[in-house]
């Protein structure tokens, strides 16, 4: 099989490794379209994500059997119909099935007619009608979602009716469709499944860490690392989300005429038994993916396929009895702005336990550079959680460049969790 990855982050890089660790391609078999520093220059492709013809036309001369696609914003914007309907197989939903991402709004019209468990909400489309709310708002923290893409940053939990209303006006225009959603309190967790239209398989349980500091303070970013699997899910809970969220939601879009497939990601919130959704996604998460793959006993390859042809629901997939920690190294400054090109160091000290998946780095003339606010992705596997933390967090610092950032504390809430 020769596939294609649409991408260019720690997610990409990350499907790129499984692929070529399954043996179910070779190294030349294996393309990444624009890829990062972590793939070698003669597989990475020099394409934009939103060039579907130039995408077509690599395909068809490197007689390309399925695409991969990595990013929300292809698929949003139908990358996966384009190809369809040039006859080039392509792993992701539709652009309508996207939707689920694309429109939080219509993720909750979805989710509300089919009884699926998720906050109440209120929407607003006049931003003085939004402020005249907000100010007559009793209770705090609050939640404020844009509903479309934000690149996981278009969410504000103010506290307070000033936080509230600076959010609003650092945020939101005139013309930004807007929701209001009740807080609640709960574990995160995130439950990626992956469909053919007619049922899903759930992968294992992961929990992203989305601030930017230590003790989940700061701004939301992509996110700056994860463990899988995540303690609070356990084989019951899994089984629950599976009954109650994933397959209902599988089941709803289809007799809404939209089948989807590719990967259904629900952002889930957990108190004891209560299981609400806070969000879905429409691909693979970043960097949920980092965790997950490294755990993964059946071929990638084979799974995709499934989702692409059918028969997933009789596909039987297991994980390793293991941990994975991935802790991501950004940019100074980000998520706000950051300086590109600082060279990087060190990688090759790291020992053989680590898996380094890159995300934005650039590979000039055989030397590293940073070229994102997100840039490395450390992972380790352990037979325990902590060990799994020590492994990443030993050999960290072994990575240089300058103003290089770090969260100190990923997976400690999980190390919490066992002590109860």
């Amino acid at each position: 099989m020769k596939y294609l990855i649409i991408g260019s982050g720690g997610r990409e890089h990350a499907l790129y490794w499984r692929l070529l660790y399954d043996d179910s391609a070779r190294q030349g078999d294996v393309y990444a379209a624009p890829g990062n520093g972590g793939i070698a220059d003669n597989y990475r492709v020099d394409l934009k994500i939103n060039d579907f013809p130039g995408i077509e036309k690599f395909c068809i001369d490197r007689k390309i059997d399925i695409v991969i696609v990595g990013p929300e914003a292809p698929l949003v914007n139908g990358l996966v119909d384009y190809l369809e309907q040039k006859k080039i197989p392509a792993f992701g939903p539709s652009k309508a099935g996207a939707m689920l991402e694309g429109s939080k709004l219509f993720a909750k019209t979805i989710m509300n007619k089919y009884k699926i468990p998720t906050a109440g909400h209120i929407e607003f489309y006049d931003k003085d009608e939004l402020i005249k709310y907000i100010r007559s708002v009793k209770e705090f923290p609050i939640v404020i979602k844009f509903d479309g893409l934000a690149a996981g940053k278009g969410v504000g939990i103010p506290e307070s009716t000033n936080e509230a209303l600076e959010f609003i006006k650092a945020t939101v225009k005139e013309d930004t469709k807007v929701f209001v959603e009740d807080f609640i309190e709960g574990e995160e967790a995130s439950i990626l499944g992956i469909s053919d239209g007619n049922d899903v398989i759930t992968l294992v349980s992961a929990q992203d860490h989305k601030r930017i500091y230590d003790g989940d303070k700061g701004p939301n970013t992509g996110g700056m690392g994860a463990y899988a699997p995540a303690p609070l899910v356990d084989n019951k809970k899994l089984s629950k989300i599976y009954e109650e969220i994933l397959k209902p939601t599988i089941t709803g879009m289809r007799k809404e005429g939209i089948p989807f497939k590719g990967v259904l990601y629900a952002g889930l919130i957990i108190k004891g038994n209560d299981l609400k959704v806070l969000e879905f996604n429409a691909r693979f998460g970043d960097p949920e993916t980092q965790v997950i793959l490294p755990l993964l006993n059946e071929k990638l390859g084979g799974i995709i396929e499934k989702s692409i042809n059918g028969g997933i629901k009789d596909y039987r997939i297991s994980f390793k009895d293991k941990y994975a920690v991935t802790v991501v190294i950004s940019s100074g400054g980000y998520p706000g702005d950051y300086e590109k090109g600082k060279e990087i160091s060190g990688l090759d000290d790291l020992s053989d336990n680590i898996i380094a998946f890159h995300a934005g780095t650039e590979s000039r003339n055989g030397r590293l550079y940073t070229n994102g606010g997100r840039v490395l992705n450390i992972t380790a596997l352990g037979n325990d959680l902590m060990e799994a933390q020590n492994k990443v967090y030993s050999e960290i610092d072994k990575i240089k460049f300058d103003k290089a950032f770090y969260r100190k504390d990923i997976g400690h809430k999980a190390l919490e969790y066992f002590k109860l």
